[in-house]
């Protein structure tokens, strides 16, 4: 597992970095769902929006620690 992520002499946390990249993947997400409609289906959006972050950096940080390096 990659321990820290360098950025100009920067070192940052390997999740905080994958936490970021997800935000911005859930926020493509959000308005993807919501121009498609389907939060009419779902009965407490924030909630929904908060479970789906934590289902991305669930699967992204589970699928960067099987890339062998």
């Amino acid at each position: 597992m990659i321990t820290d992520v360098n950025i100009y002499g920067v070192y940052i946390p390997t999740l905080a970095a994958i936490a970021l990249v997800c935000f911005f993947l859930n926020a493509i997400l959000r308005r993807v769902l919501a121009y498609i409609g389907f939060y009419r289906l779902v009965w407490h959006r924030p909630l929904f929006d908060t479970a789906m972050y934590f289902c991305l950096l669930g699967v992204i940080t589970l699928s960067i620690n099987r890339i062998p390096l």
